[in-house]
């Protein structure tokens, strides 16, 4: 049997500002247990609710030196769904009202943890073969386990993945705050190692001495390696490509399910989408305020409101949009000028464009279900989850074809009778535009093929399971 644990500074449902928590909190559950064990273990924040810290149970302490002084570190269990959970315990790290202050306090609370979790091992009694570990939060880990715990015994021969979920966020400081921080001695501190652009980066460390790096789509896995992507990470991207895979998230198929929904006002599923799913698009018209109208386009956006997901874009022909016969409907937070920029239009279009600056996982999912298309413009998308909900809702996206959008919506095209989707090519605001209003051709003009068009999406299967399955076959390759 292969031990493997996950570790990473969030995971559902005990902790989540992102995706990452959906990824280590929904995949171990989906390896078969007669093979794999897998366990996560997370921090202790004092953020978790209450009713989970009721149910952790306290295992040991030990004090460990991190650099020059001596730190506490506690350590809890408890099983969750059927996987053990570990939590490491240390208020002076793991208090606050949010799990990342901001730098350089996360650089010495990451320090911490990554080590901690190297260190609880022997006293837990579970040696992994695979310790997987996600974004830069725990790069330092593979460099503590080559630098530090590889004269034991216990610690020989264990493996690392190193995955990453967006290369934006690196964990970058000066170097001489990082070696205060780290302990690690001057021999770590070159281009080939950690240093990065005269600073020092955990997640290059954690890159660089990984056995096996993953990403959380096979696009952006190339596109990494490329100057545009790469966030200056390009060549070492390069110089590991036989180490580097492209694996795609998965969704939790139970929670995103339009037959069993409670968020809904109407549940519908394949068969009888044609009839039923409508009836959540005149409850949400009416709920919004936009005129009731079933055979108006409804064309939802559920996001973070940044450049990153190109609503720049979207800015640039929100005006042409709204002289079309559709209506937009957004959800999300983010950056003043997209949330303005979006109350603006609500404020000029009030019967077509609905502005919701707030986040609510239930009305994310009204959306996912009332929307006949789902617009994704990105300028870059690592995996990107919206895009799998919408084919799950029946619900067709519009996207850019970069990252994890490229590799999960088939372009229609009317010819073959095949797609899933629409997507465009360049970052380009007339070509998004051409784009919506080639769907919009299709939506009005050939509602069968459209139609079609959702069969196909909603056949798809992106559950955790099929994610899982490329994991497997990653273990196996590598311990």
């Amino acid at each position: 049997m292969k031990k493997v644990l996950f570790v990473a500074s969030e995971a559902v449902p005990f902790v989540k500002t992102g995706g990452l928590a959906d990824v280590v909190g929904s995949l171990p559950k989906c390896f078969p247990k007669e093979y794999f064990d897998v366990r996560v273990m997370i921090p202790k924040y004092s953020s978790i609710k209450e009713e989970y810290k009721k149910q952790m149970r306290y295992t040991n302490h030990f004090y460990m030196d991190l650099n020059w002084r001596q730190q506490y570190v506690g350590v809890f269990e408890m099983e969750y769904e059927g996987i053990t959970f570990y939590f490491i315990d240390n208020e002076e790290h793991f208090t606050g009202a949010q799990p990342y202050m901001g730098m350089p306090g996360d650089l010495e609370k990451f320090a911490f943890f990554s080590k901690a979790a190297l260190s609880v091992l022997p006293t837990i009694d579970f040696r992994p073969d695979i310790i997987h570990c996600h974004d830069w939060q725990t790069g330092l880990i593979p460099v503590y386990l080559k630098e530090r715990f590889q004269d034991s015994e216990f610690y020989r021969g264990i493996k690392t993945i190193m995955t990453i979920h967006n290369l934006k966020f690196q964990g970058v400081w000066d170097v001489k705050t990082i070696k205060n921080i780290t302990g690690l001695p001057d021999y770590f501190f070159t281009p080939d190692k950690l240093e990065f652009k005269k600073d020092a980066s955990y997640l290059k460390g954690g890159l660089v001495y990984a056995d096996a790096i993953t990403t959380v789509s096979k696009t952006y896995a190339e596109e990494i390696k490329m100057p545009f992507y790469g966030e200056g990470l390009d060549g070492l991207m390069r110089a590991r490509a036989g180490s580097l895979r492209g694996i795609v998230n998965g969704i939790d198929y139970d929670e995103y399910n339009p037959e069993t929904d409670q968020n809904l006002e109407k549940t519908y599923s394949a068969r009888n989408f044609r009839k039923e799913k409508v009836k959540n698009k005149t409850a949400l018209q009416k709920e919004l305020g936009l005129e009731v109208n079933p055979k108006a386009m409804m064309i939802g956006l559920v996001s973070r409101l940044t450049d990153q997901k190109g609503l720049d874009l979207v800015a640039y022909m929100m005006d042409e949009m709204c002289q079309d016969n559709i209506q937009l409907v957004v959800l999300g937070t983010g950056e003043a000028q997209y949330e303005n920029m979006f109350r603006h239009f609500a404020w000029k279009y009030g019967n077509k464009v609905s502005a919701n600056i707030y986040y609510s996982e239930p009305m994310s999912h009204k959306i996912y279900a009332s929307a006949d298309a789902f617009l994704m413009p990105s300028l870059f998308e690592p995996c990107g989850l919206s895009q799998l909900m919408s084919l799950r809702y029946g619900t067709i996206p519009i996207v850019r074809e970069t990252g994890g959008l490229k590799d999960t919506v088939e372009p229609y095209n009317e010819y073959e009778g095949t797609g899933t989707g629409f997507s465009f090519k360049n970052y380009n605001a007339h070509e998004m535009l051409g784009t919506i209003r080639y769907a919009e051709r299709i939506y009005y003009d050939k509602k069968r093929e459209w139609n079609k068009i959702i069969d196909r999406g909603m056949a798809q299967d992106f559950s955790w399971f099929s994610s899982a399955h490329q994991y497997q076959d990653l273990y196996d390759w590598l311990a």
